[in-house]
């Protein structure tokens, strides 16, 4: 990644989260430092190699449209997608961590995200997640632009 250690926001714990595909999630001070946030992609594939997340979600609080709450970007360059403009899986990892870590003050959530505006694909995420004693219940759903369609037969 190129993000300088002044853009991480060291309030929250950067943290590989998995729902059945992991990711690490890291925080970033400012939509300025998700803006900037990109992966040297040969270096990426060298430090993910022997660990078991391979992809990166950044994100932070400021965003875009004032309806959403986090700005967010992922990146997976080791599965030969250097940005995703809509990611379930890692927004599913997202929601639970966003409970787990109270970073809207509370172990429950219902918020947007808003992510693809960096590569002209903005859609938007629904994230619902309530942390208990043992586990956290999350839903994910949104709106994206299709760009393609076809059929399996």
């Amino acid at each position: 990644m190129t993000i300088p250690a002044c853009d991480i926001d060291t309030e929250f714990p950067t943290q590989v989260v998995s729902a059945g595909v992991p990711f690490v999630l890291l925080p970033l001070r400012s939509l300025d430092a998700v803006r900037r946030a990109g992966v040297v992609r040969d270096r990426w594939l060298a430090w993910v190699n022997d660990r078991p997340a391979k992809s990166v979600l950044v994100f932070c609080r400021q965003t875009e449209e004032p309806e959403n709450q986090i700005h967010a970007r992922m990146f997976a360059d080791y599965y030969g997608i250097p940005e995703d403009p809509a990611t379930g899986s890692a927004n599913c990892c997202l929601a639970a961590w966003l409970a787990k870590h109270r970073y809207f003050e509370t172990d429950q959530i219902d918020v947007r995200i808003e992510q693809g505006y960096e590569i002209g694909r903005p859609s938007r995420l629904y994230l619902r997640a309530r942390a208990h004693a043992e586990a956290i219940d999350v839903n994910v759903g949104g709106k994206v632009v299709m760009v393609a369609e076809g059929t399996l037969i």
